[in-house]
């Protein structure tokens, strides 16, 4: 689990760039202990950006792959895949420069390398498909000839050299910047996708016309802290980007927009999720939702423009709300709340709400008083067995908040069946108020 958002620490961006077919793709995956990139012989196949977090030795940082950079080149795909990664390059705080050893320098990589001297940012030179152990080949000290000072021998297939190259990276990176705001501020995203009313809830919760407000989908470009104070409570609102389908996403600038939107949600304490009361659910709706929930945040769903619905009873809230909850039944713990961004309507509610799934997600509990309510919920129901063997509940102990999460030790993971789990989960949940935050449980054998 990261560690970065406990310690509010603002994380740093890394682009990998280089012409086609050098191997970009290979090494992302292999930076990242994951299959993300597609990777081919093609030229041409990473189109967007791909962005993962990357750890080593403790920090991290999010890696961004792009398509090839041909500097000069006719070909619409080719073109646009040199803007995507220029603007890579311009967003980035280091830039890995991807070289292939078996062709040599090129009049590309040359040229590559001249637009990367002139963004100012600074650049490590990896020279990749170096497959043999031991010292490079003749042929790799060319590439000193770049001007990018020492090039770094890999092999993105076997692994070779990546350490090198992520120290140097390191190296590289601005120092650590704690997040400008104190302790007890909440952090909330604003998250949802285009034209649902984000900006307009922040410019009525601050009363500033801080964001650009427009009916033009996508207005808003890049992440906009906005500090709020109500009685001693202090927030801070980060305004997104609308979250879109990536068929959707067309303009160049936009991708690098739905990554400020999901780095804003890596750096809130609270994502409110917005859904357009009009509209209702939407696939859009429980993607973004869906990225929050991954990552383990209290959220609030915030139903907006509430105002605009016609010919409301007393029970349409009600009704609504029910075909809410089944469409975001993969977050149940999540609370509701109707409001308007236009007229401010409830947006009292929507404050009471931040701040208790808050105050939930970053709860402790003692271990003495989690295993009172372990040895009290395993005598109601007993734990299942199989084949003469019973499952055994040993004891339990919350390892980390924000979410809460718990470890269970017992006799055999494979008789801690998933509906025991849930059943454990939601005598937490009742027991100690945690009805509105993700819980996380690992189930482990004693001894591990």
């Amino acid at each position: 689990m990261s560690n970065y958002k406990n310690r509010g620490i603002k994380m740093r961006l890394v682009a990998i760039v280089g012409r086609p077919n050098v191997g970009k793709s290979t090494l992302f995956n292999k930076l990242v202990g994951k299959r993300l990139s597609i990777v081919d012989d093609t030229p041409g196949v990473t189109r967007d950006r791909i962005y993962s977090r990357c750890e080593w030795l403790d920090r991290e940082f999010m890696l961004i792959d792009t398509g090839g950079i041909e500097p000069k080149t006719d070909d619409v795909i080719l073109a646009q895949m040199r803007e995507q990664a220029m603007l890579a390059v311009e967003s980035a705080d280091c830039i890995i420069f991807v070289a292939d050893l078996t062709t040599g320098v090129t009049a590309n990589d040359s040229e590559v390398a001249a637009m990367l001297m002139k963004s100012g940012k600074p650049v490590v030179l990896a020279v990749n498909k170096d497959d043999k152990i031991g010292e490079p080949p003749p042929e790799f000290y060319e590439f000193y000839n770049l001007g990018l000072g020492e090039p770094i021998a890999v092999s993105a297939v076997h692994g070779h050299g990546t350490g090198d190259l992520l120290e140097a990276v390191f190296e590289n990176l601005p120092p650590d910047e704690p997040e400008p705001y104190d302790e007890d501020v909440i952090k909330v995203a604003v998250i949802g996708k285009p034209n649902v009313g984000k900006s307009s809830l922040i410019n009525r919760i601050t009363g500033e016309e801080r964001s650009i407000v427009s009916d033009i989908a996508g207005t808003t470009r890049d992440a906009v802290d906005s500090e709020v104070k109500r009685g001693e409570d202090k927030f801070v609102f980060i305004d997104t980007a609308g979250m879109r389908r990536k068929a959707k996403v067309v303009e160049n600038i936009e991708h690098f927009s739905v990554l400020r939107a999901l780095m804003a949600v890596d750096r809130a304490d609270v994502c409110v999720v917005m859904i357009d009361a009009n509209e209702g659910f939407t696939e859009q709706d429980s993607k973004v939702a869906g990225y929050a929930h991954d990552k383990g945040k209290a959220c609030v769903i915030a139903v907006n423009k509430w105002d605009a619905v016609q010919d409301k009873t007393d029970s349409t809230m009600r009704e609504y709300q029910k075909k809410l909850e089944v469409d975001f039944s993969f977050m149940s713990y999540a609370p509701f709340v109707f409001i308007s961004a236009k007229t401010g309507a409830r947006l009292d509610k929507l404050f009471e709400l931040i701040k208790e799934v808050h105050e939930q997600h970053s709860r402790r509990i003692s271990t003495g008083v989690l295993n009172d309510m372990l040895s009290y919920a395993t005598s109601r129901v007993q734990p299942p067995s199989d084949k003469g063997k019973r499952l055994k509940v040993y004891y339990m102990t919350q390892a980390a908040s924000n979410p809460p999460t718990f470890v269970v030790f017992c006799n055999s993971k494979e008789l801690f069946h998933y509906s025991y789990q849930r059943y454990i989960e939601n005598q937490i949940r009742d027991t100690f108020g945690l009805d509105k935050t993700p819980i996380k449980m690992n189930i482990r054998e004693r001894g591990e």
